[in-house]
């Protein structure tokens, strides 16, 4: 299966889906194109980790907005991270009906991009975002991810979500991210689904993944389909303006299914029954541990702001308006424990600076305080070893905070390889 690789990073679902079939030595999962740009930085830091690992080929380092659909060659599978941004439609004058969000952000690109591709557009799309975006924005819930429903079910995709937090299904950190799925009606995948809810807590492709219960523990719960639509005539814009525009309703639970524009969507738990990976598996030993240079270590100096980040807070303080105020913040963990799956990894994990955030543990070895270094950060995301090499340390820790965890995705692809072959 060809697939392409948006918004790659340093290659997370390439490296999640190369895993599945591994053992013949064959990839099922064929990356032959891949797109990884930063406006922000004019180092292209994670580009250049992605060419290192996978080779030039295929791989382009340009703005997707830049990139003409006829650029991207034909495939049947899409993946990528697409950030998560406002995925609002604005009217323009020209175009009452235009479809570009207002920031010209970057699902829209995935959109244009099967749009124009019509009938050579991916049969199946891979998608990952933070676990907000079902509830986003905080002021029109729910409207974010209707915008993206809607836009698939135009381009007459059915889709399946599933909020996932991979500790849940014994990986070692405590990562919680929406995964869509979405089939194209001519898609092989599509043309087994004859049962909505069946396929959403039994059949599906994320239900034999990450096995689930209903939440409520009734199994027999009657799950009422919706439309996102109120009127079958109304645009992508005015959709935009006026889904949930009391802000009563949260629309969309952590499961859920949509086809033919009727959505499927009930709360439901984790149901995993495997062993279970924690912090303490991840960490380094033998020659590894030549990384942990004394500036991962917390000095006596500046334990006590660590201390103090970490620690909960009921205090007064001024806002930028002079507006004084009660601070009430809980404490966290110091050090993390060992015998849990890991906190979620951020962007700003790296640095020797104290920080509230990042991972500080007692080192089995000699008890010392320390921070992870990025061997152990790439471990937790379940990178291979040093697959960020060749970068700054504190650019390898931004990657993995930026990063999915690959077990996720080598689970789906599994589940897919299956349903395909």
């Amino acid at each position: 299966m060809d697939v392409l690789e948006l918004f790659a990073g340093v290659g997370g679902f390439r490296i999640g889906l190369n895993r599945v079939n591994e053992e013949v030595h064959e990839h099922y999962f064929n990356t032959i194109w891949s797109n990884q740009f930063e406006p922000s930085t004019k180092r292209q830091h994670a580009s250049e980790t992605y060419k290192l690992r996978f080779g030039e080929a295929g791989h382009v380092n340009r703005d997707i907005a830049e990139i003409l659909t006829n650029e991207i060659p034909d495939a049947e599978m899409l993946c990528g991270g697409f950030p998560c941004q406002d995925y609002s439609v604005a009217r323009t004058l020209s175009q009452s009906s235009g479809i570009y969000g207002k920031k010209g952000v970057l699902w829209w690109q995935i959109e244009r991009i099967c749009r124009e591709k019509g009938d050579h557009a991916p049969q199946i799309l891979f998608l990952e975002n933070v676990d907000r975006l079902i509830q986003s924005p905080a002021n029109q819930r729910g409207r974010d991810f209707a915008m993206i429903l809607q836009s698939l079910t135009d381009l007459h995709y059915c889709v399946e979500w599933r909020i996932v937090n991979a500790a849940d299904y014994g990986m070692p950190q405590r990562r919680k991210r929406t995964y869509i799925l979405a089939y194209k009606e001519n898609c092989p995948i599509a043309d087994t689904i004859d049962d909505a809810e069946e396929w959403l807590l039994h059949d599906g492709v994320l239900a034999q993944a990450f096995p689930l219960t209903v939440t409520d523990g009734n199994k027999d719960t009657e799950i009422t389909p919706f439309t996102v639509k109120v009127n079958v005539d109304e645009d992508l814009a005015s959709l935009s303006e006026n889904f949930n525009k009391d802000n009563r309703l949260k629309p969309f639970c952590n499961t859920g299914f949509m086809r033919e524009g009727l959505v499927w969507t009930i709360p439901a738990t984790p149901c995993y029954q495997g062993e279970f990976a924690v912090l303490g598996d991840i960490l380094a030993t033998g020659s590894d541990r030549e990384a942990i240079t004394e500036d991962y270590y917390i000095n006596e100096e500046a334990l006590p702001k660590w201390q103090y980040l970490k620690g909960s807070k009921h205090e007064p303080r001024i806002a930028k308006n002079g507006h004084q105020f009660i601070y009430n913040e809980g404490s966290m963990a110091f050090p993390d424990s060992l015998d849990k799956p890991s906190r979620t990894i951020i962007t700003s994990e790296g640095g020797s600076g104290p920080s509230r955030f990042k991972h500080v543990i007692a080192d089995p070895v000699n008890g010392r305080l320390r921070r992870l270094i990025p061997l152990e950060l790439e471990r937790l995301n379940m990178f291979p070893d040093h697959h960020t090499a060749g970068q700054s340390n504190q650019k390898r820790a931004f990657f993995m905070g930026n990063a999915l965890v690959c077990g996720i995705v080598t689970k789906v692809g599994e589940e897919i390889y299956k349903r395909m072959v």
